[in-house]
């Protein structure tokens, strides 16, 4: 029976290169690549009625004809979102597995027990993946939204006030607290967007809207570069249309834009 073959050589994933041009993930009874006897095959949910299966291998596929690898980002804009999505949750089983090889308390091999968990042969200690929690905040003053630019980004481009949340904190709590040690600001009206699969490696963004309050506005230097109150009418360049990042600025140009 045909399915899904995830192959992965460390972020980069194997497409099929279709005969009109498109791309799609390799899909038939046996892997388009040979594993190793070291290579772990994991089973995925199904997508649909769809067994999927995927792997790493050690070294990225070149000259095989039909095939490519593409970095998971850009395999976005090349597959539709189904698929996309679904090798994210492959590249973070794929990262978790290869980071949990011994245990934590022991140092014993893991093995797998199911399909997404794993027991110490040692202690017997049980694991499953771990998400990284963020949370990311649109914060508009009348008809402009604050947008900033943080140390790590690749690209030339704003974004919005984002971190990851801390033991103890709620959601709402990590919002403001991030807003607060980024920006100087404080803010109201905090409502729920929406979240996102982030697998760069093993993120989960919660995302927020939320309205300013007060506040002269100071960049925490050692994570933002720069940053500054835009115009909707008037926007940097933004994050491209994979994250949530830019659903919360494409939404809240659609309100502008219709009010």
């Amino acid at each position: 029976m045909k399915k899904y073959w995830f192959v992965f050589c460390k972020t980069d994933l194997l497409l099929e290169r279709l005969s009109d041009g498109t791309y799609s993930v390799p899909f038939q009874e046996k892997p388009p690549v040979e594993p190793k006897e070291w290579n772990t095959i994991h089973n995925i949910t199904p997508l649909g009625d769809i067994e999927v299966k995927t792997f790493l291998i050690d070294a990225p596929v070149v000259g095989m004809e039909g095939y490519e690898m593409q970095p998971l980002r850009k395999s976005y804009q090349l597959i539709n979102e189904a698929l996309y999505l679904k090798a994210g949750k492959c590249q973070e089983i794929l990262y978790w597995d290869i980071n949990t090889k011994f245990c934590g308390v022991c140092g014993s091999p893991m093995r797998m027990e199911t399909d997404i968990s794993k027991r110490c042969t040692g202690c017997g200690k049980e694991i499953w993946p771990q998400l990284a929690t963020a949370i990311i905040c649109l914060i508009s003053k009348g008809d402009e939204l604050l947008l900033v630019r943080a140390n790590n980004f690749r690209h030339n481009f704003f974004g919005l006030v984002a971190g990851f949340v801390e033991t103890g904190e709620s959601l709402e709590e990590a919002v403001r607290r991030e807003v607060m040690e980024e920006t100087g600001l404080t803010i109201k009206n905090l409502r729920y967007f929406g979240s996102q699969p982030w697998p760069y490696p093993c993120g989960l963004m919660i995302g927020f809207n939320a309205e300013y309050v007060s506040g002269e506005l100071h960049l925490q230097r050692s994570e933002l570069k720069e940053g500054g109150w835009f115009h909707y009418k008037h926007l940097p360049p933004i994050p491209e249309k994979l994250s949530i990042a830019r659903q919360l600025i494409d939404s809240f140009l659609a309100n502008k834009l219709t009010s």
